[in-house]
């Protein structure tokens, strides 16, 4: 267990040194993520870099959707002993001021993507309920973390074209995870098949939405039958507001999928304010990232988060997500740039992250291959 520069600082858990955790299952993962879009369908960007210690890689992607093509540049190495080096190839990121301001970048590199973005946040970070699963006696997910909203500033090249980032026009959420989910290279399923052949599902929103002095989130999950596995609701004042967390109430949903498809459409939200008043948001898809298709996120032979792919290794992959029928068979996961409307009558700009697996009788999909009418 070799000592790393992490190890100087006060900040152990276990008796191990820094490049153990305080497990030893696969799946333990620590991961930042962060989205980038304008006020309109130019551009979406989604980035984010983790760390997987007990399979030894570290790995980060940028996603970047533009003029109806999804470019998405990934990397991955072996992560050594230094979990202070957040490096990752041309990938890096650096903690400007704690719980308030990051910088991603990514340097040049032979295919022609690269960044230098800084996130600064509007609101506090805040942390999200725990999120624990079991498949049987073992837990499947075993996860904190805590989203901030923000906006960016920097530049993006993209092939050629250069985009300048102004905090007046991009806008963003970042989260940092940790704990247990599946990663790396896909296990056997073993008797959790039976749990997938009797009416297995899951379901799951995440809507974060930045207003000029005030935030709201919705975020929840529900098994098959609509019962709920957790939920967040709140209101986030600025910075500039004091920047308290309010707690609203109970979320619910009605959301409009794409013919043929899961793909969201539109939605409404429904929830109390923190005076008890009825609030309403109207939600437009505007611009779609494939999140399924690239980034590693859901797994695949060519790229899974966390899965070995030698010591250093850098490509990039392209695909049509132009239309509907072009993002067929891109699913399940889904992350929309979408216009919101409270009936309060404030406009914003935000993202609508959505995943259906299996059975999900409120919508009724009551197989894995069920799509909307």
């Amino acid at each position: 267990m070799p000592i790393s520069a992490m190890d100087e600082t006060l900040a152990h858990q276990t008796p191990e040194t820094f490049d153990q955790v305080g497990t030893s299952d696969r799946n333990f993962y620590d991961r930042y993520y962060f989205n980038l879009h304008s006020k309109s369908a130019e551009l979406f960007m989604v980035i984010g870099i983790g760390q997987y210690p007990n399979l030894g890689t570290t790995d980060a992607f940028a996603c970047i959707v533009h003029r109806g093509r999804q470019q998405v540049l990934r990397c991955s190495r072996e992560l050594g002993v230094d979990r202070s080096d957040t490096t990752v190839g041309p990938f890096g990121v650096e903690l400007l001021e704690a719980l308030k301001s990051l910088r991603f970048y990514c340097e040049d590199n032979e295919h022609d993507i690269s960044f230098d973005l800084t996130f600064v946040g509007s609101g506090p970070a805040v942390e999200e309920p725990r999120t624990v699963l079991r498949k049987g006696p073992r837990i499947s997910m075993d996860t904190s973390r805590y989203t901030q909203m923000g906006r960016w500033q920097g530049r993006i090249n993209l092939k050629g074209h250069q985009i300048d980032v102004n905090p007046a026009e991009y806008l963003g959420i970042r989260d940092h995870s940790w704990g247990i989910r599946p990663v790396g290279e896909p296990e056997p399923m073993g008797i959790n098949v039976n749990e997938y052949l009797n009416n297995y599902g899951f379901f799951h929103i995440f809507v974060p939405m930045q207003f000029e002095d005030f935030q709201l989130k919705v975020f929840l999950e529900e098994n098959a039958d609509g019962s709920l596995i957790v939920e967040e609701c709140i209101k986030v004042d600025s910075f500039e507001r004091g920047g308290k967390v309010h707690q609203l109430g109970k979320p619910r949903h009605n959301i409009k999928y794409v013919s043929g498809s899961r793909e969201f459409e539109s939605a409404e939200l429904f929830f109390d304010d923190e005076n008890g008043n009825p609030i309403v948001v109207m939600c437009e898809a505007i611009n779609c990232a494939c999140l399924a298709a690239g980034t590693g996120y859901v797994a695949s032979e060519s790229w899974t988060h966390g899965a070995y792919q030698g010591p250093l290794k850098l490509e990039s992959v392209e695909f049509d997500v132009s239309t509907p029928s072009a993002r067929a068979g891109q699913g399940p996961l889904y992350e929309h740039v979408v216009r919101f409307e409270l009936n309060t009558g404030e406009v914003t700009w935000g993202m609508f992250e959505n995943i259906s697996i299996g059975h999900h009788l409120p919508y009724g999909f009551d197989s894995f291959e069920a799509v909307a009418p």
